[in-house]
């Protein structure tokens, strides 16, 4: 018996977001034998629904239509779903589809609607790291973890941003049919079956607070334009002002992070954009970006990033056409 895949867009979803789950089903479908998916669109209304874009989906059934059992009920993400969390229509069809699915997953900011339905209270989940923060403050029953490409708590998948729900598909075809199916399927849309690394490798700068005070802002400027001078906490000190004991507690209490993990990770940024940008050996990103040795290159991109610098630079490096 096919597997039944029912998946929820609204106005102003992300299409990759229902585009490329729904291809890798498809897919997987052409190449099981049994229990293969059927796939089904569904919207708080039926007719033409617009992706972000403006591309317009077809949903032949409203999601109070919609009758269970579902395998897999999959909620997806986009611009519009600040609106649509506010919509009791949607919210209340995501919560009655979940009670008769076998998982319940979602797609970048996707997971909010799942939290406003309270399927992810007490639960781990991801979500596009643009909004992990905001998904943070205002579910705080939820365990957001911005980093994971994909995470699996229960009988609930939640996934990082956009391209991501290729990620979850492949990982929700492997639980259902095994690893060389999946690794088939990803042959197939010549994507990864399992990424490298985090999305934290995608987003454009650190997580940090500009501190309040004037002084603070303009050590940390020197920090991120200088990160090959010394940037040890006694040489900060003396060039804010402070004792060394005063200057890491009101720099950790305004930034967020302890200086020497701010310095870190801001001379770990400027690796990472010498390695989008330059051709030049590691050893002398290492020097130049302040880290010292490619070693603590390598080991600063594993803890911050979960990849290699060289991984990191095939993937990322800006080419001359």
């Amino acid at each position: 018996m096919d597997r039944r895949v029912v998946i929820v867009i609204f106005e102003g979803f992300q299409l990759l977001d229902m585009a490329g789950p729904a291809d890798v089903f498809s897919v997987a479908d052409l190449l099981v034998k049994d229990g293969g998916y059927r796939v089904e669109v569904t919207a708080v209304s039926a007719g033409p629904v617009a992706a972000g874009h403006g591309i317009a989906t077809m949903v032949p059934t409203p999601l109070h239509e919609i009758e269970g059992p579902i395998d897999t009920l999959l909620v997806a993400g986009g611009f519009g779903t600040m609106t649509w969390l506010r919509d009791r229509r949607m919210i209340e069809g995501v919560t009655r589809l979940a009670a008769t699915a076998r998982r319940t997953t979602s797609v970048c900011s996707g997971a909010l609607i799942l939290a406003e339905a309270g399927l992810l209270d007490g639960r781990r989940a991801t979500t596009h790291w643009l909004v992990a923060d905001q998904m943070r403050e205002w579910y705080p029953r939820v365990e957001v973890d911005p980093d994971p490409i994909y995470i699996k708590d229960g009988d609930v998948w939640t996934s990082a941003g956009v391209s991501a729900g290729v990620d979850l598909a492949l990982a929700l075809v492997a639980a259902d049919h095994g690893h060389e199916l999946a690794r088939q399927v990803a042959s197939g849309l010549v994507v990864y079956l399992h990424r490298p690394g985090g999305q934290s490798q995608f987003s454009t700068s650190m997580s940090a607070v500009a501190p309040r005070s004037e002084p603070l802002r303009e050590l940390q400027a020197y920090i991120d334009a200088n990160p090959d001078a010394d940037l040890s906490v006694p040489a900060l000190a003396r060039r804010a002002g402070m004792s060394e004991r005063h200057f890491s507690r009101v720099f950790t209490e305004q930034v967020g992070l302890s200086p020497g993990r701010y310095v870190e990770r801001s001379r770990a940024d400027a690796a990472r954009r010498l390695l989008e940008i330059t051709d030049r050996p590691l050893d002398r990103v290492a020097r130049e970006s302040g880290l010292g040795r490619p070693e603590t290159l390598y080991r600063v991109f594993r803890r911050n990033w979960r990849v290699s610098p060289g991984d990191y630079r095939r993937r990322f490096q800006a080419k001359e056409s």
